[in-house]
């Protein structure tokens, strides 16, 4: 039987549901829109219809499909449009819904194109690695790329529901499993030091008794900060906090080219980096910021770069990124192990420290 979680947003909350298998339930759902004569699509990656054809068969039956490639150049202007087609020559009106199976970059784009088509249709969320489950499925964050910078366009746009089958994550590869990581170690060291100290015990993995216990506490852990500050307008704190790790991370993902570095390894890096940060700044000690890389690495993430970059293209980077404010970057550092603020206004000296820290040349 399904576990839930609320996300409470007034006229725009929703259920996360949390199962091994999710295929009936969803099934269930389509057939409930279908009965009121609510045009359903799907957007999902080659990746997923490759490797779990039963599940989407099952879950979604012959509703249209369209697939994308996996990966983050698929977060394009050209994707947009190609799926705005779909939904045209689908004839999908106000109340079409459109259903994103797969991964953060499925949900962030099909999000968006729900927000955007027909200024706004309905859309359900289902995560397939572990990256979109703990994080970018829950809160309605949607968006793509540019050549600029990254999520620089979207919209906030709230799903109807999500649906979390974590039987899913038995076919996601090693690769895939380690990104999605980076992002429940930044919840532990953001918000929970204990979930940052059972990390520390023993790495999580795919076999682990206790994942979907974890799963399930970062989705309450963003819930929560979500339901606080939900696009993001609190002038300290709030949900920028869901960012540590991310200006940096953002910076690393855009000067490499999209798809260098899986949106997780670059979040590891940028962990690192804001680590080192915290640091420089006073709030953590250097045995502290060991014990993060310590953690990444038993989680099989890079915490240096893999190719040395430009300083200055990183810096230039981050002042693009779209956190900036009056135009100054913001930071998310740690206080301690497990408490996070923003901050702005750092000297643009210790943040190009911190980029040669994890690899950048001048």
């Amino acid at each position: 039987m399904a576990d839930t979680l609320a996300v409470n947003l007034n006229e725009r909350s929703y259920e996360i549901s949390f199962a091994q298998e999710q295929s009936a339930a969803l099934r269930e759902i389509v057939t409930q829109l279908r009965a009121a004569g609510r045009k359903i699509v799907v957007i999902t990656d080659a990746n997923l219809a490759k490797h779990q054809p039963d599940f989407l068969e099952q879950a979604v039956g012959d509703a249209p499909r369209l697939v994308f490639e996996a990966g983050e150049s698929t977060k394009s202007l050209e994707s947009l449009g190609l799926a705005w087609d779909f939904l045209a020559a689908q004839r999908v009106d106000r109340s079409g819904v459109v259903i994103a199976v797969g991964g953060g970059v499925i949900g962030d784009l099909a999000g968006f194109v729900a927000a955007s088509w027909l200024r706004g249709v309905d859309f359900y969320q289902v995560p397939t690695t572990l990256l979109a489950m703990v994080d970018s499925s829950v809160g309605g964050k949607t968006g793509i790329n540019l050549a600029a910078g990254k999520n620089l366009v979207g919209a906030f746009h709230q799903p109807r529901g999500v649906f979390i089958a974590t039987g899913l994550l038995n076919s996601l590869p090693p690769r895939e499993f380690a990104a999605g990581m980076a992002e429940v170690i930044k919840y532990g060291l953001l918000g929970d030091a204990a979930l940052f100290a059972r990390l520390e015990k023993s790495p999580l993995t795919v076999d682990s008794a206790d994942l979907p216990q974890v799963i399930k506490r970062c989705c309450a852990i963003k819930a929560g900060i979500v339901q606080a500050d939900e696009r993001e307008t609190a002038k300290e704190g709030g949900r920028a906090l869901l960012n540590l790790g991310h200006t940096f991370g953002h910076a690393i993902e855009q000067v490499s080219g999209y798809g260098v570095y899986l949106h997780g390894e670059a979040v590891a890096i940028g962990l690192v980096a804001a680590a080192q940060l915290s640091r420089k700044l006073g709030h953590v000690s250097q045995s502290d910021a060991a014990r993060i890389e310590t953690v990444l690495q038993a989680h099989h993430l890079p915490v240096r770069l893999r190719e040395p970059l430009a300083v200055g293209e990183l810096m230039a980077a981050a002042a693009r990124d779209k956190k900036v404010r009056a135009g100054l970057p913001r930071f998310v550092i740690m206080q301690a192990l497990g408490t996070a603020v923003t901050r702005d206004g750092i000297e643009p000296a210790l943040v190009r420290e911190c980029f040669a820290g994890i690899g950048a040349v001048e």
